[in-house]
């Protein structure tokens, strides 16, 4: 076999379609497109998305507006009125409430709503309490349990306090700096060094005082030790 003998497939090779080479060929004069109107015009056509005037899809569709807050969390909420009926002592968890048919289950945290009357004397389990909920429960002598998500732990309140009360003293520490340091930056003058800093450089600085007498000292001895050996030599 040799170059000039090598052929396309069969059929792979259409050749393209000659229009308007005159009547006999079967496409002239107009070659295929019609009598006028815009998909007779050179570069012309209707685009894909259009729907003939009647209102687009992009513009029909409603917009997305605002934002979402990824930071939400979705309660299955439970108002007092269902549990009005409870009895004194009775013991009331998210499991209890799924059991029993008020929640459809326990995939969501479970958050206490204070529409209706609060039962009187019972302790009740849950990972959110309305403002509402927990006055009436407090005035209807319930104990109240907080609990934590997923693992549905009880919260102690006063950590949480404790951890939230240092957080807004670290916030409020960051911003005086940092106020502290726009005001120098106003004023062409260096910042002023943090409390913390003062202290290290002073413990530097006195550090380094103490170590030079007594580097002074040791060459003093050392001065010592060489001039008696200077003085010992005419004797020798």
């Amino acid at each position: 076999m040799k170059l000039h003998d090598l052929h396309p497939a069969p059929g792979s090779r259409k050749p393209s379609r000659r229009v308007g080479r005159g009547h006999g060929s079967g496409r002239g004069k107009t070659a295929g497109r019609g009598t006028k109107g815009q998909k007779a015009r050179a570069g012309g056509g209707i685009p894909a998305w259009f729907e003939g005037g009647q209102t687009p899809l992009h513009v029909r569709t409603p917009k997305l507006h605002g934002f979402r807050n990824r930071g939400r969390v979705a309660y299955a909420p439970l108002n007092l009125a269902k549990l009005a009926g409870l009895e004194k002592g009775t013991l009331v968890t998210p499991d209890v409430l799924a059991h029993d048919g008020l929640i459809r289950d326990t995939k969501l945290p479970v958050k206490i709503l204070g529409n209706g009357d609060s039962p009187k004397g019972i302790t009740i389990h849950a990972h959110a309490f309305s403002k509402a909920a927990l006055d009436k429960l407090a005035a209807a002598g319930c104990t109240v349990q907080r609990l934590g998500w997923p693992d549905n732990a009880p919260v102690d309140e006063e950590a949480e306090a404790r951890a939230a009360a240092e957080a807004a003293k670290r916030t409020k520490g960051r911003k005086a700096k940092g106020r502290r340091a726009a005001d120098a930056r106003a004023s062409g003058r260096q910042p002023e060094p943090e409390p913390e800093a003062e202290d290290e450089a002073e413990a530097v600085t006195d550090a380094a005082d103490g170590a030079e007498p007594a580097a002074t000292a040791e060459g003093g001895a050392e001065a010592d030790d060489g001039g008696s050996e200077t003085e010992r030599e005419p004797q020798a």
